[in-house]
């Protein structure tokens, strides 16, 4: 992971990095700033000091009066940190301040007047394919996905399997963040049966055995935790009747495999489809959070059925995506994207496959997703 070079790039002052657990943030900032001063709150001691006497920070701050860049890991397990950080920001320009977070939960309070202005977000994603070159596999990242922890562990099938329960563990229990611990871990698998589909939380609800409630506040623990995402429907200058409901996906593929269960009645072609989708739609993520050109993520889906996996749609970008698990594709294949054409004749099409070739197909261009994913990382985003 440390000679991996990541397509991240650091806004200018300070900032807020967020990104789920084991995406890369440490170890980015460890390459990038060598010599900063660090806070780890995920040392257990640094924990408690800074939890106890926020304003030690202030000291530690003090005590490097040649230092220009202050790290602090894991913010949110002392958010009370931020009062003192809003204090440093306002009075010592001349220093830059990092924080890093893989949950927003507990500093969406505490944080809200930092948020709105005197730090900017950045977001750390998983690998992505162009990132890895040569290193990256499609069947590989389909099955352990792309998370820098998993990808790169001396057993990355045991590091995925544990992963769930390293944030059950470490923030959903220790936080309290839920009364029944087992009703939470019971809604991550049956959520998982949503993963790349319209959200229904009467459904989950029902699969969990809770209220539609308890649902509703799980999925935004999940949310907060950085877990998961929601894509709305595209609904600019509609011309048909669209369905209302977002479509939910788990952050990697990877994460998605290890939680969704598997038994006789369930065909391991359609999980990998969804996987496949998934990994496409974490690219997609990344691939617009790097860029902070405004670009946006949606997916179109009419009441008749006709769906088009994903839009992005930005000051510049108007294209359109359609994802097929299969190494040939038919002309049936097209039939969501020419209808798409028909309302938006200004948007770029494309299928991507899991065959070899580069196709063209009345004016559609047939891509292969490993091709793609590669190529991502090349246009608009050059390494360094």
């Amino acid at each position: 992971m440390a000679t991996t070079s990541r397509f991240f790039r650091d806004p200018p002052g300070s900032f807020f990095l967020f990104g789920p657990r084991g995406t890369g943030k440490s170890t980015w900032l460890n390459a990038n700033y060598p010599n900063a001063v660090r806070v780890d709150l995920l040392d257990p001691e640094s924990q408690r000091l800074y939890q106890a006497r926020p304003e030690r920070l202030r000291e530690l701050v003090a005590g490097h009066p040649a230092a220009r860049d202050i790290v602090i890991d894991e913010i949110q397990k002392a958010p009370a940190l931020l009062d003192v950080v809003q204090q440093l920001v306002e009075t010592d320009r001349q220093r830059r301040f990092i924080l890093t977070g893989s949950s927003a939960r507990k500093l969406r309070r505490g944080a809200a007047n930092l948020l709105a202005g005197r730090l900017v977000q950045a977001e750390m994603h998983p690998f992505m394919a162009a990132e890895l070159g040569a290193a990256f596999s499609l069947p590989r990242a389909l099955n352990i996905g792309l998370v820098p922890l998993v990808w790169t562990a001396p057993d990355p099938a045991a590091t995925l399997r544990a992963y769930a329960g390293l944030y059950l563990r470490e923030e959903v229990q220790a936080e309290a963040l839920v009364r029944n611990i087992g009703a939470f871990a019971r809604f991550l698998e049956a959520i998982s049966f949503s993963h790349g589909s319209l959200l229904n939380l009467a459904e989950v609800a029902r699969e969990c055995q809770v209220g539609r409630k308890t649902v509703e506040g799980y999925l935004g623990i999940l949310e907060d935790l950085l877990l998961s995402f929601r894509i709305p429907v595209f609904t600019r200058r509609a011309k048909r009747q669209l369905v209302a409901h977002d479509k939910f996906y788990y952050f990697d593929a990877g994460v998605y495999r290890s939680l969704r269960p598997a038994g006789p009645l369930d065909r391991p072609e359609a999980i990998e489809g969804l996987a496949l989708e998934g990994l496409i739609a974490q690219h997609l993520r990344a691939w617009i959070a790097y860029r902070a050109a405004g670009e946006q993520l949606f997916y179109w889906r009419t009441k008749s059925g006709s769906e088009v996996d994903f839009i992005v749609y930005g000051p510049d970008t108007f294209a359109a995506w359609e994802v097929k698990r299969a190494a040939r594709v038919h002309e049936g294949d097209l039939r969501a994207l020419k209808a798409f054409r028909a309302d938006y004749p200004e948007a770029t099409l494309a299928l991507l496959y899991l065959g070899a070739d580069r196709l063209a197909m009345d004016g559609i261009a047939v891509i292969p997703c490993e091709a793609f994913l590669q190529q991502l990382g090349v246009e608009g985003l050059a390494k360094p």
